[in-house]
């Protein structure tokens, strides 16, 4: 993982290496070499995946000086995002994110869950279906929606085996174990969201280049003071750079949501820089 990009790149190199010095540990070598069964623990596989998209970025970015018009990722994904808009510097995302990490194992040692991926039924379905298999405490709810006829569920095992089965029932053209650690987006990780948001509000967010677009609200963050309402908290906080980040172990990332923002914003540029040009 990433082994080549560093074989080959300098910038990728000095990126991981930085990372390795910021968690006083090789997670490169981790990266490269494994063990898989080490790397594939949240803990480790989640700054993994952020250095890997943050090397990646040291070598593509710089041909983007000036062009981008916005940046978006899906769940942990909108932390890199950070990194590419200048609003996160690389040490404290690798930092926030294993700690994030190890947060969310935690959690879900605690409360073990899982989640499931729902193709070819609508999300409004799913959550009835969700809602049905949701009896007795038992919790599972729609997290991802990644499409209108893609959504991931997550929550308490036996309530996703139900609500799968009754997505199924209800024409679903598959349901998807998935291999994770936990109940990622359900109220399962409230735990670790809490932990994490205190984190998140000592991390030093600057304004981003471009807009980010947030998980938790498919809204662009502009700036790293906006009030916007995304905590988990039944008021809204202070924006600070931070509360997007921190709904994502414990609130729906909606995906789709972003991506419609983002190509609008891109097709906007676009049609822009032609009447530039044609002018």
């Amino acid at each position: 993982m990433a082994k080549d990009l560093a074989e080959r790149f300098p910038e990728a190199r000095r990126t991981l290496q930085a990372i390795d010095e910021t968690l006083g540990f090789p997670l490169s070598r981790l990266m490269a070499d494994g063990p898989e069964d080490d790397l594939t623990a949240t803990q480790n596989a989640q700054p993994a995946i952020l250095a890997h998209s943050a090397a990646v970025f040291a070598v593509v970015g710089p041909a983007f000086d000036g062009a981008a018009v916005a940046a978006a990722g899906h769940s942990l994904g909108e932390y890199s995002a950070y990194i590419a808009a200048g609003a996160l510097a690389l040490t404290d995302a690798a930092a926030l994110v294993r700690r994030r990490g190890e947060l969310m194992q935690q959690a879900g040692t605690e409360r073990p869950g899982t989640m499931a991926a729902v193709l070819g039924l609508a999300t409004a379905q799913v959550e009835e279906a969700c809602r049905a298999a949701s009896k007795g405490g038992a919790v599972v709810v729609a997290a991802n929606l990644n499409a209108p006829d893609q959504t991931v569920i997550s929550g308490d095992p036996d309530a996703v085996a139900k609500a799968g089965a009754e997505c199924k029932a209800r024409g679903a053209k598959r349901v998807v174990p998935l291999k994770v650690s936990g109940a990622f987006h359900s109220s399962l990780m409230a735990p670790a969201a809490n932990h994490l948001r205190v984190a998140l509000e000592r991390a030093p967010f600057q304004d981003p280049a471009f807009p980010v677009i947030a998980n938790a609200t498919a809204e662009p963050v502009r700036n790293a003071s906006r009030p916007v309402a995304c905590s988990p908290t039944s008021s809204p906080p202070p924006f600070d750079g931070s509360h997007a980040c921190s709904r994502p172990p414990s609130s729906p990332a909606r995906a789709r949501g972003s991506l419609k923002w983002v190509r609008g914003t891109c097709s906007r540029a676009c049609c822009g820089a032609s009447s530039r040009t044609r002018a």
